[in-house]
């Protein structure tokens, strides 16, 4: 056997002291990959056990499905549909820009809104971003086709808003939109995540507690790309609950078509309990298209138009009564014993007062007038004279006993208070005495008075029902989803002032004669089926009869500088179940413009559909709170 020759014993001892080392080496890199597979697993492992069941494991929020609302008969005016919705899971986008860019070639929105919608407050980069609902199949199938490259979004199927007449009484119903950052800091808005749906506007901003319900919450396991795998756990949303509105559609329906599109507002109020049963404003919008997401555009072009769509000019527009006012001035005469409503003054067609001369609209004048004509055919001279003897200060204590000059309470955003002028209010707001050459203007509802359209319908009730001053509302019922029976809310009676059966009596006969009478200014409202009783007015835009020297034909003017047209009516005569009242922007003459409206909306109510009353037990109560089938006529003298 071959023999090899033996290493020197130094070159051996090298060899070792390497192959030590070598093994202290090995070894200390084996000892750090165990000690740090130890601290992974046993210091750090709840960390990343957390960090991993967060890619793995998500929480989704459930959007509640919304309350439906109903017309006071049981028509559906709001519903829910399913419909595709957009979301954006931020940690899971691979592609950003990518993803962006292609949102906004589908969607339209531009790439700096989107940036904004993905960059506000989020709890966590896993929580999905709504992006926009009610997407359409196309935009749906242009998403899917790219699903790898456009990781990180989300197509799911959710309730949404649905209105069913489109912009039918849309200042009523309002509409829906995401809840924004200042609302998530707001108590109200507490613990809603972002995304939910809230009221913006409306009936279902008032009541928005009421059919919100509360969301829910579901637990899901995802893929390496967020795509749903199993759902874990869920709990459902809850407590939505349905609303009953006082609203008729068929009024409502008769109300807008009348209207047409000359801007101005149309009230329809029952008397007896306070009751909406129609109310529009025009021009309006379609919620519709408010609810969920807005382009940034199309919302600076609506709140920009200057017809102000947005604005429900019923309860937030503001204007000179015109001759509406000469109601009030009336009964405040009587209650007063200030006149003797037989007697009569000559007008001439002018009312000399001081160096100033205040001028009738009727050239020439309407020879002998007492206070029955003076109503019919609007006397401008009569109510001079009047209010001259009244002063400005007893006319605006019984306004304020009508509810003028303040907000009515009715159940919606925003209502404005309107303006009841008295001497303590003009030193007060603008720091000047009272001249009585004021009061004149103010006696045919010119000058600094101003209400709105439901103020107007809103002193015509208490005229129609003797003094009951009923809150008006919109909100007749509420009822759960589990619940087959709506919890129905009584009528809120304000305040009575008692009005005498005198003062009634001459100033509801004369109100008839409006309508009833050859020589009214409202016979164009006159029916073939009932009685009408009413009041027109003209509200001037400019000042151009009372002292301004002269009679002008606002005719001529530009459409934009022509008087407002009022009318204000209730029906039928002998037991009054409706007030109307209507008000034409710019439309001229109260008897030609409004009347006709308000003709069409009281035959709709009481003529096509005779039994008005809701089912079940009737809510029209007198003071006591007993039920009535008729309205009371007023107190003795």
């Amino acid at each position: 056997m071959k023999e090899y020759p033996s290493l020197p014993q130094e070159n051996l001892k090298k060899i070792q002291r390497r192959i030590v080392f070598l093994l202290i080496v090995l070894g200390f890199g084996f000892g750090s990959i165990l000690f740090r597979s130890w601290s992974l697993q046993i210091t750090a492992g709840s960390f990343y056990h957390e960090q991993s069941e967060n890619n793995r494991v998500r929480e989704v929020f459930i959007q509640p499905r919304r309350g439906k609302v109903f017309d006071r008969n049981g028509n559906i005016l709001i519903n829910n549909v399913p419909g595709f919705t957009l979301y954006l899971i931020p940690e899971d986008v691979k592609s950003r820009d990518y993803v962006i860019h292609k949102i906004s070639e589908v969607l339209g929105f531009t790439v700096e809104e989107i940036e904004k919608k993905v960059s506000q407050r989020q709890f966590s980069p896993y929580l999905p971003v709504k992006i926009k609902d009610g997407l359409t199949l196309r935009e749906v199938a242009l998403f899917e086709e790219d699903q790898l490259e456009l990781a990180g979004l989300k197509i799911e199927v959710e309730y949404q808003r649905n209105y069913v007449y489109g912009k039918l009484a849309a200042h009523v119903l309002g509409y829906v939109s995401e809840i924004n950052e200042k609302q998530m800091d707001s108590p109200d808005y507490e613990n809603l995540p972002q995304g939910t749906l809230i009221g913006q506007y409306g009936i279902e901003k008032k009541y928005d507690q009421f059919i919100r319900g509360e969301p829910g919450e579901k637990g899901i396991e995802v893929d390496a790309l967020g795509h749903e795998i199993k759902i874990l756990n869920i709990k459902e949303p809850e407590g939505s609950k349905d609303l009953y509105l006082t609203i008729d559609l068929d009024t409502q329906k008769s109300a807008e078509e009348a209207l047409g599109d000359e801007a101005g507002a149309v009230v329809a109020m029952d008397p007896g309990t306070g009751d909406i049963l129609a109310m529009t404003s025009h021009p309006g919008f379609d919620p519709q298209n408010l609810s969920g997401r807005i382009r940034q555009n199309d919302w600076d072009t609506l709140i920009k138009d200057p017809f102000k769509p947005l604005n429900n000019r019923a309860i937030q527009g503001t204007y000179p009564p015109g001759s509406v006012f000469k109601v009030l001035l009336a009964i405040t005469a009587l209650e007063a014993h200030e006149i003797d409503p037989s007697k009569q003054i000559d007008c001439h067609g002018v009312f000399p007062f001081g160096k100033r001369v205040f001028r009738d609209w009727k050239k020439g004048g309407h020879g002998a007038v007492d206070l029955h004509r003076s109503i019919v055919e609007s006397c401008d001279v009569y109510y001079y004279k009047l209010g001259d003897q009244l002063g400005v200060d007893l006319i605006a204590e019984q306004a304020h006993k009508f509810g003028l000059g303040r907000a009515t309470g009715i159940d919606l955003p925003s209502e404005k208070e309107g303006i009841i002028p008295s001497s303590e209010w003009k030193l007060k707001t603008r720091r000047e005495r009272w001249f009585p050459g004021e009061t004149l203007s103010v006696s045919i509802g010119q000058g600094y008075v101003n209400f709105t359209p439901l103020q107007a319908a809103y002193m015509m009730t208490q005229v129609a029902n003797g003094g009951y001053r009923y809150k008006p509302r919109l909100l007749r019922a509420v009822s759960g989803q589990e619940t087959d029976q709506p919890i129905v809310f009584p009528p809120v009676l304000l305040d009575t002032h008692q009005i005498s059966k005198r003062t009634l009596d001459v100033v509801r006969e004369a109100l008839r004669g409006v309508v009833q009478e050859p020589h009214g200014t409202a016979g164009t409202a006159r029916s073939e089926y009932f009685e009408t009783a009413g009041k027109t007015g003209t509200a001037q835009v400019i000042a151009a009869k009372a002292g301004a020297g002269g009679n002008l034909n606002s005719k001529m003017l530009p459409k934009f500088l022509q008087d407002h047209a009022w009318f204000v009516a209730f029906a039928p005569y002998q037991d009054p179940k409706i007030v109307v009242a209507v008000l034409v922007e710019h439309g001229g003459h109260g008897g030609s413009a409004a009347a006709p409206v308000a003709k069409k909306v009281l035959e709709a109510y009481l003529v096509k559909k005779p039994d008005r009353n809701p089912s079940g037990p009737s809510d029209r109560v007198t003071l006591d709170g007993r039920s009535q089938s008729r309205i009371p006529e007023g107190g003795e003298d």
